[in-house]
């Protein structure tokens, strides 16, 4: 493994600049470049990390970017599309949805999707926050380019980054005509067209529509179900409207941004994996019951993917519909520049899940969430002091309604459940952040937030028909939180191309109430508090993180190579663990018991020995411990596990252009993805019924390739073909799971990645 790291590291390249750019020539939204550069070397790429446009070879932090060319030379339009392309990150769809993502970042991950809880890493379409899990997987018909930033990022992105923030960041009207349309077929019936659309502009106004229909057959076959054949199938829609107004002779824009993604499909499979013994969970939910006991369950299980299946009758569905409104007003001012962005979006997401796998009727739920959120944000901008100091300041204003109505139904349905939850969130932060340079070598940047949060719930829980529990909003006192989240960077430009830094920078992570919770007795919950309600009476609290970070960006060998190394510190407070319970409805507890140390090391690296090749690929080693964890009373930080936390990471790419000539350009890509095993619950190691080990992911090797023939000749026009495949090696083990524990008779079901899909593309830009 060491050695393949390092191989890795020396031979490969660094997903911060794609195959287009040329030696020093900036990279902005408003200023792309085609693939056939005639420069060498590898170029620059602008990125808005600290809320302007800066090289990223120039900003202090670990950031890797990808650009629009590399995206659409792999068909990326969507953030489950991305795999492993920042070291350190793992993208991963939750547990047997498919527009649900986990996204974790140096051991920082929310592997509970439930509206009441806050992800870890914040989530960004140009700018305007994404706030939920739940619909995060929504596509995107024209990227720029997707900014990963590692770490926390607190000050200027606030609440939710604890691990960092990922911005996609699509590519602006041109004001030029411009048409680009794409067909795709592949295995299992897959289709897809996509259609981008820039309009002259007119009056100062320009405009961009683009959008995409996907659609393909379920993976999986079902078989002895009348109401569909398949699952894990795909059916969505997008959409995005975008319009840019520069009136004549002002520096005035205004930009709209409207947003649409449906999907309307079948879940990805919950296939049975394991059981403790050869008899139903029934014999252990009601011993005494003769037509529950002595079921065979087992005969259903298997640890390798099955392509077959028999579930029971209950409907399997997954639907997302989000959309989004965004108008961004910028008005130059001298050295100062003032920004208005203005968001609203709107989410309903809705599943129903046969979460057992088998023909029998052991576990069903379904979920049904209504999502809306309001942003405000105002933001300065500018220089002064003769350009020695820049600076960028700003109030936000946050707002969200979230609710979710989750009916179970468990034991041939002799347990019914209803659990409705929902949460008003209202959140308001002051930001500032300025760096000076003293001298042209060193710059001293410094900057902290200021963050508010407002909480409240409502909870009903319905066990076969008797209300359990009926807390309306205003029963219990609302959860506030106050968090402060500076940062501080110093930086050594040692000469033209190495710049070293040091960082340190504290992250936050919202606290909250406990939707899912089942817990109801409290004889000592506080005066006000209404009686019975636990983890309600008492919410979690924000996870914090103080982060230390020093790092070295470097370009060398004449500009042919760009090699960045970063190693950070990262010391956990409060750490927010979600441990799945299924005693009685299935639900998970709220654990505040952890507190960790992570340290790790990464590195990326872009080759590009001449202009016809360039090689990608990243490296990173991840050490998480935990330094408490209380749990009983007891101090069982040597036995639990950290979920989603791979020691290892790794990624290369090849781009290359084989031929050229006036019948046009023939190149060939291909991307290599590992990840070492790692555990997906924060279970006991040992001495457990339950263990880890019974829910790790083993180590993941994805290979994708494509060859693709561009810029041919067609009428006054260019086309292209691509041929193209994922997943080669037919990687076949879990990378997800659901443990449900020995109260369902050890009964875990497990999620595998998409099987080899390949295909061909074919398109053309007018």
């Amino acid at each position: 493994m060491r050695k393949f790291l390092a191989a890795t590291a020396l031979t490969s390249a660094a997903l911060i600049a794609g195959p287009a750019f040329a030696a020093d020539t900036p990279q902005t939204a408003q200023a792309p470049q085609s693939a056939d550069t005639n420069g060498s070397g590898v170029g620059e790429i602008v990125v808005t990390a600290q809320k302007r446009s800066e090289n990223i070879q120039k900003v202090p932090i670990a950031i890797s970017a990808v650009s629009g060319q590399y995206l659409e030379s792999r068909g990326i339009t969507s953030i489950d599309g991305l795999g492993s392309i920042a070291p350190n990150m793992q993208i991963a769809r939750a547990p047997s949805d498919k527009t649900i993502t986990q996204i974790s970042i140096r051991g920082s991950v929310t592997i509970n999707p439930a509206v009441t809880w806050e992800p870890a890493v914040g989530l960004y379409l140009n700018g305007v926050y994404i706030a939920k899990a739940q619909g995060s997987v929504f596509d995107v018909a024209d990227l720029e380019r997707i900014e990963v930033l590692r770490g926390p990022q607190g000050t200027l992105y606030g609440r939710n980054a604890l691990a960092g923030a990922v911005n996609l960041v699509p590519r602006a009207p041109t004001g030029k005509f411009d048409m680009a349309v794409e067909a795709t077929y592949g295995n299992y019936n897959y289709a897809k067209g996509k259609v981008v659309l820039d309009l002259p502009e007119w009056n100062g106004f320009s405009v961009k529509l683009s959008g995409q229909i996907e659609r393909r057959d379920g993976f999986i076959k079902v078989v002895g179900n009348p109401n569909y054949n398949s699952i894990n199938n795909l059916d969505a829609k997008s959409g995005m409207v975008q319009i840019h107004y520069q009136p004549a002779g002002s520096k005035f824009t205004a930009d709209y941004m409207f947003d649409y993604s449906n999907h309307d499909e079948r879940p990805d499979y919950s296939q049975l994996y394991s059981v403790y013994t050869d008899h139903s969970v029934y014999a252990i939910f009601d011993p005494k019951s003769p037509s529950y006991s002595n079921i065979p369950l087992a005969p259903y299980a298997s640890t390798t993917r099955q392509s077959t299946t028999s579930i029971d009758g209950n409907p399997e569905f997954e639907k997302s519909e989000v959309f989004g409104h965004a108008l961004i007003l910028s008005l130059p001012l001298g050295n100062a520049t003032l920004k208005s962005i203005t968001a609203y979006r709107w989410m309903h997401w809705s599943d129903s899940t046969d979460l057992d796998g088998s023909p029998l009727p052991i576990a069903f739920t379904a979920r049904n969430t209504r999502f809306h959120s309001f942003s405000q944000e105002l933001q300065a901008t500018g220089k002064a002091l003769d350009d020695k100091l820049n600076y960028v300041a700003g109030l936000f204003f946050y707002s969200e309604y979230a609710a979710t109505d989750n009916p179970q139904s468990f034991f041939f349905g002799s347990a019914n459940y209803l659990s409705v939850y929902g949460q008003h969130t209202k959140a308001f932060a002051a930001y500032t952040q300025a760096d000076y340079s003293f001298t042209d070598q060193f710059k001293l940047t410094a900057g902290a937030r200021y963050t508010h949060e407002q909480k409240d719930i409502r909870k009903l829980l319905v066990a076969n028909g008797t209300t359990v529990a009926d807390i309306q909003f205003g029963d219990i006192p609302d959860a506030k939180y106050d968090s402060f989240t500076p940062a501080l960077t110093l930086s050594y430009q040692a000469n033209r191309d190495i710049n070293l830094y040091a960082r340190y920078a504290r992250g936050f992570k919202s606290g909250g109430f406990n939707g899912e919770t089942n817990i109801f007795f409290d004889p000592g919950a506080p005066k006000g508090c209404l009686d019975g309600a636990t983890e309600l009476c008492h919410p979690y609290k924000p996870e914090t993180v103080n982060s230390y970070e020093l790092g070295v960006k470097s370009r060398l060998l004449d500009g042919h190579m760009v090699l960045n190394l970063a190693a950070f510190w990262d010391e956990h407070r409060n750490i927010q663990l979600s441990v799945f319970t299924a005693s009685g409805a299935a639900a998970s507890e709220v654990l505040n018991a952890a507190g960790a140390r992570v340290r790790g090391l990464e590195a990326e690296l872009t080759l590009r020995p001449v202009d016809a090749i360039t090689f990608h690929g990243s490296a990173a080693y991840l050490d998480t411990k935990y330094e408490s964890y209380i749990d009983g009373g007891a101090d069982v930080s040597n036995n639990r596990a950290f979920p989603h936390a791979p020691h290892y990471t790794a990624s290369a790419s090849l781009d290359a252009r084989l031929a050229r000539g006036n019948w046009g350009t023939f190149s060939v890509s291909g991307d290599l993805n590992y990840t070492s095993s790692y555990f997906t619950f924060p279970y006991a190691l040992t001495n457990s019924q339950q263990t880890a080990y019974q829910t790790q992911a083993p180590a993941q090797l994805f290979l994708n390739a494509r060859a693709t023939v561009a810029q041919i000749p067609l009428g006054g026009t260019t086309a292209q073909i691509s041929i193209w495949g994922k997943n080669l090696a037919n990687f076949k083990k879990p990378d997800n799971f659901i443990d449900f524990g020995p109260s369902f008779g050890g009964l875990t079901v497990a999620y595998f990645p998409d099987p080899r899909t390949y295909g061909v593309t074919i398109g053309a830009k007018f």
